[in-house]
């Protein structure tokens, strides 16, 4: 497990920097892609992490519950995939179909957007108002390994306060999950 050091990354009250990644759809996506979102979350994440595969069920509910109310959800692969196999694009496109993703699921080859934002670990999730300004950076609640036993859920919260117009109460919490596979 690795927390993360948010020194690094994109400030509370910064913006979403541009991207422009292959989804396991086929097709290119970019930040301005989300432009109608009243809120988006974009998230850092990958094939084979237990922390990723734990939560994976939760950012399904969380998709459907707030899908109706303009939210969009990006998920962002930048894992080697030399040292791990498992997170090429070959697999990323098999996993997207298997677990049927609700979300666009984009490769980040290069790694380069990861490493502007600054991003660390595997889930790390960061919430934008429509102005693409970061109002939420951290983990989706405090339990990766049981949804029975999380107590706080951070970032339903945050992505709830967002869209009510407010500030998240928990503007940053620090990541838990696996440390992104540099090349």
């Amino acid at each position: 497990m690795i927390t993360t050091d948010f020194t690094r990354s994109i400030p509370i009250g910064g913006n979403a920097l541009p991207f422009s990644l292959r989804g396991t759809d086929g097709r290119d996506w970019t930040l301005d892609d989300f432009a109608d979102a009243k809120v988006l979350v974009v998230f850092f994440t990958c094939n084979h992490c237990p922390y990723v595969v734990g939560w994976e069920g939760r950012v399904h509910d969380l998709v459907t519950r707030f899908i109706t109310s303009g939210v969009r959800f990006v998920g962002i692969n930048a894992n080697d995939a030399v040292t791990y196999p498992t997170d090429s694009f070959e697999h990323m496109r098999r996993r997207a179909a298997e677990q049927h993703l609700p979300y666009p699921y984009v490769h980040d080859a290069t790694q380069e957007v990861a490493r502007a934002w600054g991003a660390q670990v595997t889930p790390e999730f960061y919430v934008f108002d429509a102005e693409r300004t970061l109002r939420f950076h951290g983990r989706l609640d405090d339990r990766h390994d049981s949804a029975a036993g999380a107590g706080t859920p951070y970032l339903a919260d945050a992505i709830a306060a967002v869209l009510d117009g407010r500030s998240p109460d928990t503007r940053e919490v620090g990541v838990q999950g696996c440390s992104i596979k540099w090349s």
